[in-house]
């Protein structure tokens, strides 16, 4: 097997104590940001009700040393961007010595008699505790996932309410999975993100709801099966669901609340890169023939398997056909929002310029996105490969398959271990709904990578319709002759590399996970004037082009052998790094897209 090539610049930026503060780059939607109702869209699109109310916008808050509580506040920030960024209008650091406080009044908008209110906060980094009206209504750990709470008793009378959140955040200080985010921005590792950086809302339900539904594709018998959660349920509670295409009614089926309804689809259309088709869901919660609670939702018809090709090697099946898969590692920074796209637009923004280009697949790197990035996905017709956000690192990367040594995986103590397997259960919950993610990666080059077989049978339980790369470009743990999970990912930078195919494509689906990272700074788009960098630099964008068609030859001869799907490094720049095809402020894009799409497409096969 070939070996890796971590680069010399690599290795220097991690052992290097550079450090950078943010800019004032910005994107071309950074000016377009309503300072009122910043992020006004619905932020849950696998489950839509009427009733809801958006609280993004001014929001007062203070900076005091943990323990403190706020007599008075520091000033005003805009919601849903983290106090670190241009657009929140903050952009200072915390740090874990202090804590960040958020306090704001509101008129309630919502249906009050007879129903629930629930908060719900899209995603807090990281250690989290709620008030409403002066009373806790409760705490969360976690930067990545969901999360709400049951207000109605804590609501006063009147439309006047207020709600105070303490926050903490260790970053790299702490075991929690943090990404790429570190105190000392440098290299490959960039600002920190605290604070509530995804939507808040409110939302009116009945006493029994819906709370959340996911389906899987039985591709064999032409099926969908739902699974829906009813939250307050009784026995007297049926399930309606019904399938719509383009508003008409196709299909019908009732059953019990908490428990699987399948439809059959008569003629059913397989969701694909090239043909995206969404079914529309509406569901309604029944007492006899009264309507209790109902919602819309959707679903693609799609099958994802590991299977062999003619030739004998493992392949990604899509809808029963071998489909090569090729995109950019993308990482979902910005410079002005870090975290938080500063309108729709610019969330779509990626997305769409990566389909134009040619890619069928993102692979979302160790960040977890809003729910609305996933169901643009969905409607474009874009694969996903979806990473768990990595920390607590500290272990030896060595990879050498077949040989597990002491230190390879990491010793973590039992709380860093639940905080893990607490937040990577929350996070496939929430978004195995989304057809697109065809790829689970638990871990990225050992980065804290722990109990690997252990964690991989825990991604199997919680999800067997996809595929799992348990760490991509880490260290393979074995269960005999085959590598534990469904891929075996090599990374290298900058040339294409593959797995050995003698030993390992009879058993293992053979990737790429990481490769390119060529780098072309354009002045007047980068996060600083100088020392940006790339694993290989060039002057000039023809040099540039050069190079990186030289890479799509050589993955040209590697497929024939077996190489089944490649991720280039990467959508756009990110901080100091300059080796995106856009640069940070999405305002240039290096090589022609038309040029790219005609170069991709010769990747691509079908069998």
């Amino acid at each position: 097997m070939k070996q890796i090539c971590l680069s010399i610049t690599l290795l220097l930026l991690f052992f290097t104590a550079g450090f950078t503060q943010q800019k004032s780059l910005k994107t071309p939607w950074a000016d377009q940001v309503d300072q009122s109702n910043p992020l006004p869209e619905y932020p849950r699109p696998q489950l839509v009700r009427p009733d809801w109310q958006n609280l993004n916008g001014k929001w007062n808050y203070a900076i005091l040393p943990k323990g403190g509580n706020p007599s008075e506040f520091d000033g005003e920030i805009l919601v849903p961007f983290a106090v670190e960024s241009l657009i929140s209008g903050v952009q200072k650091k915390v740090g874990e010595e202090n804590e960040l406080w958020y306090e704001r009044e509101f008129d309630l908008d919502l249906t009050r008699s007879k129903r629930r209110i629930l908060l719900h906060f899209g995603a807090v980094d990281w250690e989290a505790e709620f008030w409403v009206n002066g009373k806790s209504v409760g705490s969360h750990k976690g930067g990545f996932d969901s999360f709400s709470f049951d207000i109605t008793e804590f609501l006063q009378k009147g439309s006047k309410q207020s709600i105070r959140v303490r926050v903490w955040d260790p970053s790299d200080a702490g075991p929690q999975p943090r990404g790429k985010q570190v105190k000392k921005p440098r290299g490959i590792w960039y600002t920190p993100v605290t604070g509530i950086w995804q939507t808040v809302w409110l939302e009116s339900v009945p006493e029994s709801y819906l709370s959340s539904i996911y389906s899987v594709t039985d591709w064999e018998n032409s099926s969908q099966i739902f699974y829906p959660e009813i939250h307050s349920s009784s026995e007297d509670l049926d399930l309606e669901i019904s399938l719509l295409d383009k508003g008409t009614v196709i299909s019908t089926s009732r059953g019990k609340a908490n428990s699987p309804i399948k439809i059959q689809l008569s003629d059913p259309k397989p969701w694909s890169p090239d043909q995206p088709f969404l079914y529309d869901v509406k569901v309604r919660v029944l007492n006899g023939k009264k309507l209790v609670d109902e919602a819309n939702s959707y679903f693609a018809f799609r099958d994802v398997k590991m299977a062999k090709d003619d030739t004998g090697h493992q392949r990604i099946f899509l809808n029963g056909k071998a489909l090569f898969q090729y995109g950019p590692l993308d990482q979902g920074w910005w410079p002005d929002g870090l975290y938080t796209a500063p309108t729709e637009e610019a969330l779509v923004f990626d997305i769409e310029k990566t389909k134009e280009m040619g890619f069928n697949m993102i692979r979302k790197h160790v960040k977890v996105e809003p729910a609305r990035w996933y169901y643009h996905t969905d409607r474009l017709g874009m694969l996903v490969w979806q990473d768990m956000p990595s920390g607590d690192m500290g272990n030896r990367w060595e990879v050498r398959p077949g040989i597990i040594r002491e230190g390879v995986n990491k010793e973590r103590t039992a709380e860093s271990e639940s905080i893990f397997k607490t937040e990577w259960t929350e996070i496939m919950q929430e978004f195995k709904f989304f057809p697109s993610i065809v790829v689970w990666v638990p871990f990225n080059e050992a980065w804290g990578q722990f109990k690997t077989s252990e964690i991989v049978d825990l991604t199997r339980k919680l999800d067997p319709s996809r595929l799992i790369n348990s760490a991509s470009g880490g260290n393979f743990e074995m269960n005999g002759a085959t590598v534990v999970g469904d891929i075996l990912d090599l990374h290298n930078y900058p040339d294409p590399v593959m797995p050995d195919p003698g030993i390992f494509g009879k058993h293992s689906i053979m990737v790429l996970g990481e490769y390119g990272g060529l780098g072309l700074p354009l002045e007047g788009h980068t996060w600083q004037d100088k020392d940006n960098w790339g694993y290989q630099s060039f002057q000039s964008a023809e040099e540039l082009k050069a190079r990186y068609e030289g890479f799509i030859e050589d993955l040209l001869k590697y497929i024939p052998k077996g190489l089944a799907a490649a991720i280039y490094t990467q959508t756009t720049d990110v901080e100091v790094e300059t080796n995106g095809l856009i640069t940070y402020d999405r305002k240039v894009i290096k090589l022609p897209v038309t040029e790219l799409k005609k170069l991709h497409q010769k990747l691509y096969f079908t069998r």
